[in-house]
């Protein structure tokens, strides 16, 4: 039976890494990423998605879940009430008691059963894993509980038993902060140049939301500068 990989990637640092971390370690013809529109406000980060899968020569999947959560206020998604919040992640967390203002519900649950599904699909008879960029960071204070390392052993388990154990949750940056999962990229020549996590968008990244100040310290922590700022 052959392994495969799917990573789900949002063009951003974390699920980059893990697609690096997937053709490095299963070849570029065993592996395809997976990316979803969920009613964002901007597509940019789509198309970040697709220059590294073109990069590293993998068929990337791209599915519309907005229907699903047309519904949320999240101040991520098109049409909500809500504007970006540009405090930090500890600060949110501070303020709120638990969950940051750019949750979106169940994301990561949603995200990953239409991967396994997908999986499932075009890999009936071979294993597959499912890679997710989540990391320490994000579950931090419980700001996104769809991150915790808790949430991704019961759906790692549940994905498991409803795929007969073919498609398996690989989650390698779980228990690590962003700052390693940065070395780890540049371990393996990710190519950040052509990713993008801030939440607004525009022609260059705001610098101010939680993820741009994530993505900034992560790589000042690595002594480099930020590859998709300074081309």
């Amino acid at each position: 039976m052959n392994r495969k990989a799917l990573v789900l990637s949002s063009g951003g640092i974390d699920s980059t890494t893990c697609l690096a971390l997937a053709v490095a370690e299963l070849g570029a013809e065993n592996v395809a990423s997976v990316s979803i529109f969920y009613g964002q406000k901007h597509r940019v980060e789509l198309h970040a998605a697709h220059a590294v899968a073109q990069y590293y020569g993998v068929h990337q999947y791209e599915f519309d879940l907005s229907s699903i959560l047309r519904f949320s206020n999240c101040a991520l998604l098109d049409g909500s009430t809500q504007a970006i919040s540009h405090a930090t992640y500890g600060e949110q967390v501070a303020e709120n008691g638990c969950k940051v203002a750019t949750y979106v519900p169940f994301r990561n649950g949603l995200m990953l059963s239409t991967a396994a599904s997908l999986a499932q699909s075009i890999y009936e008879n071979d294993n597959c894993d499912l890679y997710l960029g989540a990391h320490a960071d994000d579950a931090a204070g419980n700001a996104y509980a769809d991150c915790s390392v808790p949430f991704l052993e019961h759906i790692g388990q549940a994905i498991s038993i409803g795929t007969y154990d073919h498609v398996h949750l690989i989650a390698p940056f779980a228990q690590l902060n962003k700052a390693a999962v940065v070395a780890r990229g540049l371990e393996l020549k990710a190519p950040y140049h052509l990713t993008w996590s801030c939440y607004e968008g525009g022609e260059q990244p705001c610098g101010e939301c939680a993820t741009c100040r994530d993505r900034a310290a992560a790589f000042a922590a690595n002594g480099v500068p930020d590859p998709a700022l300074h081309q």
